[in-house]
């Protein structure tokens, strides 16, 4: 299994990193939102992660660059990881086109507890996970 992981801090990514490594799940860093884009057109993931404040192109645009695909990709579910605590932010990123929005400092439950949601999810939906 494939996750991105979008987020411009390095010390944030080593951390998913570590906590994703523990359960054999495959993590692709990107630094940027753009950057992010460019490897989702690039490669196929199971789940996207997504920081909302990095420089350059936010988070929530970069859902909605997701979102605006014409192919597959653009049903990636994504799950935001912020630090952004601003009442109403939740549902700002699920109207914006996020599955699920978990919080910084991240922990390990929290992260593996909204992956499982949604791919248990997509198992009933019928969707392969590979």
């Amino acid at each position: 299994m494939k996750v991105l992981f979008i987020e411009d801090d390095q010390m944030n990514r080593r951390v998913v990193k570590d906590m994703l490594d523990v359960a054999g799940v495959t993590m692709v860093e990107a630094e940027s939102a753009e950057r992010g884009l460019e490897i989702l057109d690039e490669q196929d993931f199971v789940i996207v992660l997504v920081d909302l404040r990095m420089p350059g192109m936010d988070g929530i645009t970069a859902i909605g660059h997701i979102r605006a695909r014409t192919d597959g990709k653009a049903t990636v579910p994504i799950i935001v990881v912020t630090a952004d605590s601003a009442v109403g932010l939740r549902d700002r990123c699920l109207t914006a086109g996020a599955d699920d929005v978990i919080f910084k400092p991240v922990a390990m439950d929290a992260l593996f507890d909204a992956m499982g949601a949604i791919l248990a999810r997509g198992i009933e939906d019928g969707d392969v996970i590979n």
